[in-house]
């Protein structure tokens, strides 16, 4: 994994959004950005953004994940920081850009642009050396922390850290928290049965916690543990960290 530089605390970031946010989880980018403003960073939105490529790449088309990294660098190049309530595209942003980019023009800004891009919570706790927000919210709680954040970014810690902050919540650890939801984007298509059978693990964890939400920093992971949920009729519900932080409960 490619080393973040240290950073002066910006004044202001770019958000990166990422595709299922925009298309389908639009009330989480909306969350990132109020959270960012309380957390005293002016917030932009880069129109141009598109997707990270990591979907691309990952299914055997890295021509196509070229472009799509070429477009992120020249769109996300001239900010301070980029931010993203999203632990898997950071991850390839930072890890798989500057492969993809080297012996290119861009390979010296895809380093750079690779370096300043932050998931949400690491950018908090790590950057902005915040871990209270003052969220409240009444509700017992477990955190999932995506392979990405835990394993890629090595910053899962973060997220717990700011999860646990919040008033009114009771913080239950999940079992075997560390193992992957069954998710992994082109995975749960490919590999359907595994998929499922790791799905019904991370249910039985969570079931075991008595949790009235899980929170999670990935909308792919979320996604996955919420339809399972549902078609089991489950009271437990999904919460992305933005979500979380956000929260103002009286």
């Amino acid at each position: 994994m490619a080393q973040i530089q240290p950073l002066r605390r910006p004044t202001g970031v770019a958000l990166f959004v990422t595709c299922l946010v925009d298309q389908f989880f639009p009330e989480v980018g909306e969350a990132a950005v109020e959270v960012l403003e309380r957390a005293g960073v002016r917030v932009t939105f880069p129109e141009a953004q598109t997707c990270c490529g990591q979907v691309l790449l990952n299914d055997g088309f890295p021509g196509e994940a070229l472009e799509l990294a070429r477009r992120f660098v020249e769109v996300f190049a001239p900010y301070e920081a980029v931010v993203s309530p999203s632990g898997s595209c950071v991850a390839f942003v930072r890890e798989f850009y500057p492969y993809l980019l080297q012996h290119t023009s861009l390979e010296a800004q895809a380093r750079e642009v690779a370096h300043r891009t932050y998931e949400l919570s690491e950018f908090l706790v790590r950057v902005l050396g915040i871990t209270r927000l003052g969220a409240r919210f009444r509700v017992r709680l477990t955190y999932h922390p995506s392979c990405h954040l835990l394993r890629g970014l090595g910053a899962a810690a973060c997220a717990e850290q700011l999860v646990r902050s919040v008033e009114g919540a009771e913080y239950v650890p999940l079992p075997r928290a560390e193992a992957c939801c069954g998710f992994g984007g082109i995975f749960s298509v490919k590999f359907a049965p595994i998929s499922e059978a790791m799905l019904l693990d991370k249910l039985a964890d969570l079931e075991a916690t008595g949790a009235e939400a899980v929170v999670g920093t990935d909308m792919g992971c979320l996604m996955h543990l919420r339809g399972a949920l549902q078609r089991r009729r489950s009271p437990i519900r999904t919460l992305h960290l933005a979500e979380l932080l956000n929260a103002r409960e009286p």
